[in-house]
């Protein structure tokens, strides 16, 4: 049984993947900075901030899934997101590396791409992992630099980075907040209209763990379709009219790509908001 060290574990996403690596077997330690409201899996209260205290969480350990981290712009001041979220990932990536763990799979971020889309537009849609990064935050910031850690001490030392760009993640209450957006295009422009179930956040965190992959790679995540009951053409009209929706792209397919989640990590969400009888606006 491998054992499977789940920073952030009682969090949002945190939760999810605890759940579903005990359900498929895995041993699991849950570190973070408070306890899970869901105890499935030991909990270990541990400051990432500290290299030390690190080295001792992932002791014993064959991977880690890194999903600490101040989880958003605007919840701390700019200064202690960026300085919080980058020296915890070092010290992650930095401790998995000594400690001769097998993979490391972390939480990058959408905000990489540009979001809110106030001073860059995206270039396309729907956007893939080759559109320009255009961190407009600290947070993102930090996202955008931590990709770049994964890639030099990939290079050093061969183990496999597996970066997850998660889009806006949901539980299933969260969806009756839906019918909301549907008369105002621009209240859900921010992210091109997407979002991602936290279950499914979870299937592609065992996926990045289990994939056949050798190299620091990112990957965006998030579910199949859109947040709207509109059609994709007509929010890209009345919002981007300037930016060019690819042909073939579905009314209601997920603006943000997870063909390559898909083809190289065996990703498909499972979840939508479409399934859920949800009250309208």
């Amino acid at each position: 049984m491998k054992k499977i060290v789940v920073t952030g574990g009682s969090g949002k996403a945190g939760r999810a993947v605890v759940r579903d690596l005990v359900e498929h077997g895995y041993e699991v330690l849950n570190v973070d900075v408070l306890p899970s409201r869901e105890p499935l899996a030991p909990f270990l209260k541990i400051d990432l901030t500290d290299l030390g205290q690190t080295f001792e969480a992932l002791h014993g350990a064959t991977a880690v899934v890194h999903l600490a981290a101040i989880p958003a712009p605007g919840l701390q001041a700019d200064e202690v997101t960026f300085r919080t979220n980058m020296t915890s990932t070092y010290n992650v990536f930095t401790a998995a590396l000594k400690l001769g763990l097998e993979r490391v799979v972390w939480a990058s971020s959408e905000t990489t791409l540009g979001l809110p889309f106030d001073r860059e537009k995206p270039a396309y849609a729907p956007i893939d992992e080759q559109h320009p990064a255009y961190p407009e935050s600290s947070y993102a910031l930090s996202k955008i630099l931590s990709e770049e850690m994964a890639r030099q001490m990939n290079r050093w030392s061969g183990v496999p980075f597996v970066g997850l760009r998660f889009s806006n993640i949901m539980e299933p209450q969260d969806y009756e907040r839906f019918p909301g957006f549907w008369q105002d295009a621009r209240l859900r422009k921010w992210n091109l209209w997407s979002y991602v179930d936290a279950r499914d956040v979870a299937q592609s965190c065992r996926l990045g763990l289990e994939a056949n992959l050798t190299g620091a790679e990112v990957f965006i995540i998030a579910a199949a379709d859109t947040v709207m009951n509109r059609p994709n053409a007509e929010l890209m009209a009345e919002v981007f009219p300037d930016v060019p929706l690819r042909a073939g792209t579905g009314d209601f397919e997920t603006l943000l790509s997870i063909d390559r989640a898909r083809e190289r990590l065996g990703y498909a969400p499972a979840y939508s908001w479409r399934t859920l009888p949800l009250r309208s606006a």
